[in-house]
């Protein structure tokens, strides 16, 4: 399908959903040997195709009692079986969320809600950019918490707010992208453009052990690509690529966008990743198929290779600096990792360069053996790839050093083999094929085009790699959402099945426990999808009830006790699971290694992010965005895209004259408590 099929696609029920499936089309052209590929080489073409491992392979992924034990009902397996000591959770599929026996999901902060002393109460029916300056953002994703004081019972909440769904924001505006924006207004643009970045909230627990609000927190602020001046660093800063109009410099711009999921620091900063920054720019130049012609500009490969411009919003009719007719280098302004310091509201936001420029799906930090702060990313894209950085220097008590760790460094590209090793392979100008001869002239060539480097270093194409979370022993687990571009002929491809919706999970062991290093091992944790449909080829601990399976994993976070919580993001392809999304328990270590157990569930249509525990594992931070958006046709009942009269939820408010509302919420023990222990 090409740009317009996609949206007059009568399938494809709101403009979220029609990106994501113009975003299905691979823009990596490098696709000689994927991660499927190597996954194939390393256990056997033919097992792959059935759907199985042998039976040294599954012995080696899920333990001994993966050959013998049989598979239970959701009531076989004890809480005292795992690490995770909950009553799961029933799946399903309706218009509120669930949350497992015994625990409270609160809603905390829903867009729209005032963060500021001075803020307007939220007035759906009358939005403006700047109320919604002074409100929390739309779509919600990313959450960190900053304790202020030594019992952690105050706080900062740092949230990425990543886009927004015009059909169910606006009243009376309806799909956009199917008129070519017609009913889109400065004003709405505006709005829209505010409804963007972040937002840094403070927040106070009280007596009752219930989360509250602190409107008039000093440090409480919103972050948008409005308003919000920012500083480029690094290697690129100040580049000729780098340079606009407005800022002939290189060094400064405005904002950040599409803020996926990201990082905390250790000295307390957040990481706030660019993902989907493509879709934000327009031209007036296109083809009969709807596509950009890029035939004039001088960059064609490279925006091409980054899928640019999306033209998935409006906001180059009425901003020059996002239509690459008049500005083409904004477009290299955008696609990295933004350091905020929440603490303080006068620091200006910092791109660094150093850490590439692609997709960022997230930026999870940890501490090597050597002390060196070690920054891992995914490109969320299928058949691209997964990245680390290192920095030069270590983590100190001193903020001038630690100011400099994620300016002065290497990023690094992974190989996997088909032996089991993992190679992490330098993006440094004048390495091997990065020189002048194959179009990088320097350091800021390299990172710029990040993804054209990685594939001129015969990096590993993998199928969407998303959050990466590292653990202090030199393990990190990437999470691998789906690949439906995967054809039959390219099942040997290390995610190893063709057409996959589901997804699976890598762990990573880097050699000698060190994050720093430049070699490691890797491993299938778990491969998604119901494991009692052969055909799916699906690979769970068999002590996995039906509850416990889940497709396309997402974000995912240790809590204080080491353990790993998975999120998931099907998509407007939920229906193929008929389960929503949700937050789920994994086990990595043990006879339940690859078990998996069901927490929380979103509402209908909505997509789960987070997740972020306190450091004394009492509050977990859950954040709802989308709900009622994706997929409701496959709802029984309602069948039908949702508009902002007619949506398949009013989630969470249940008001008949407002639409769902993307939100935080937070999870506590009821009676008090560590989660799940």
């Amino acid at each position: 399908m090409d740009r317009k099929q996609i949206i007059n696609d009568p399938q494809t029920g709101n403009k979220g959903e029609a990106f994501e499936a113009y975003d299905d089309i691979p823009a990596n052209p490098n696709l000689q040997r994927t991660i499927g590929d190597v996954i194939a080489a390393r256990y056997g073409r033919r097992e792959l195709l059935k759907g199985i491992l042998g039976v040294s392979a599954t012995t080696a992924l899920f333990g001994a009692t993966a050959l013998s034990a049989p598979r239970p009902s959701a009531a076989a397996v004890s809480p005292e079986q795992g690490r995770y000591n909950f009553a799961e959770l029933q799946w399903g599929n309706d218009e509120t969320h669930h949350v497992a026996d015994g625990y409270d999901a609160d809603i905390l902060l829903r867009w729209g809600d005032p963060i500021t002393a001075d803020a307007p109460e939220f007035d759906v029916m009358n939005q403006s950019a700047e109320a919604q300056l002074k409100q929390f953002g739309y779509n919600n994703d990313y959450v960190g918490f900053v304790p202020l004081n030594e019992e952690g019972s105050r706080g900062l909440l740092c949230v990425n707010h990543e886009y927004t769904n015009e059909e169910v924001m606006f009243p009376g505006l309806g799909r956009q992208d199917r008129a070519d924006f017609a009913g889109m207004t400065r004003e709405l643009v505006d709005t829209e453009m505010a409804a963007h970045g972040g937002s840094v909230v403070e927040i106070a627990r009280g007596n009752d052990g219930k989360w509250q609000v602190v409107r008039d927190g000093k440090m409480n602020r919103r972050i948008s690509p409005l308003h919000t001046e920012m500083t480029i660093d690094g290697p690129a800063a100040g580049h000729p690529r780098m340079q606009t109009s407005a800022d002939p410099t290189g060094t400064r711009v405005i904002g950040t966008l599409n803020n996926c999921a990201g990082g905390m620091t250790p000295w307390g900063t957040w990481l706030m990743a660019e993902e989907n920054f493509h879709g934000y720019f327009w031209t007036d130049k296109l083809d009969e198929d709807g596509k950009p012609d890029l035939s004039e500009q001088p960059e064609a490969e490279q925006m091409k290779r980054y899928g640019a411009p999306g033209r998935w919003y409006a906001w180059g009719k009425y901003h020059d600096r996002f239509n690459i007719d008049k500005e083409p280098n904004e477009l290299n302004r955008f696609g990295w990792v933004v350091e905020v310091d929440p603490r303080n509201p006068d620091a200006t936001p910092v791109k660094h360069t150093a850490l590439g420029r692609f997709r960022h799906e997230g930026a999870e930090t940890t501490v090597s053996s050597s002390g060196r702060l070690v920054v891992y990313m995914g490109d969320d894209a299928r058949f691209d790839y997964q990245y680390k950085y290192v920095s030069d220097g270590v983590v100190s008590e001193d903020p001038a050093a630690n100011a400099r760790l994620l300016s002065e460094g290497t990023l690094y590209v992974a190989r996997f083999d088909e032996d089991g090793s993992l190679t992490w392979l330098p993006l440094v100008h004048g390495e091997g094929p990065l020189t002048a001869e194959n179009g990088f002239a320097s350091q800021a060539d390299v990172l710029i085009d990040t993804r054209l480097a990685a594939d001129a270093l015969g990096a590993t194409p993998m199928d969407r790699p998303e959050d990466a979370q590292p653990r202090g022993d030199g393990t990190a687990y990437v999470m691998l959402t789906n690949n439906t571009r995967r054809e039959a002929d390219q099942v040997d491809a290390a995610n190893p099945r063709a057409e996959s919706s589901f997804g699976h999970i890598i762990e990573i062991k880097e050699a000698g426990g060190d994050h720093a290093a430049t070699h490691g091992h890797w491993s299938i944790l778990v491969k998604c999808g119901d494991p009692a449909l052969a055909e799916v080829g699906a690979e769970w601990n068999p002590e996995t009830s039906e509850n416990g399976w889940f497709g396309s994993p997402d974000n995912c976070a240790f809590d204080a006790e080491g353990r790993l919580w998975v999120s998931t993001d099907q998509g407007s392809g939920w229906g193929k699971t008929g389960k929503s999304d949700g937050l789920y328990g994994v086990e990595t270590e043990g006879e339940l290694r690859g078990h998996s157990k069901l927490f929380f569930r979103c509402p209908v249509g909505g997509e789960l992010c987070g997740p972020y525990f306190t450091p004394d594992n009492e509050t977990l931070f859950l954040a709802v965005q989308h709900p009622g958006t994706d997929g409701t046709k496959a709802l029984k009942g309602f069948e039908r895209a949702s508009t902002f009269e007619d949506p398949a939820t009013r989630w969470p408010d249940f008001d008949p004259k407002m639409p769902p509302r993307p939100s935080v919420v937070v999870v506590t023990r009821q009676g008090g408590g560590k989660i799940a222990v």
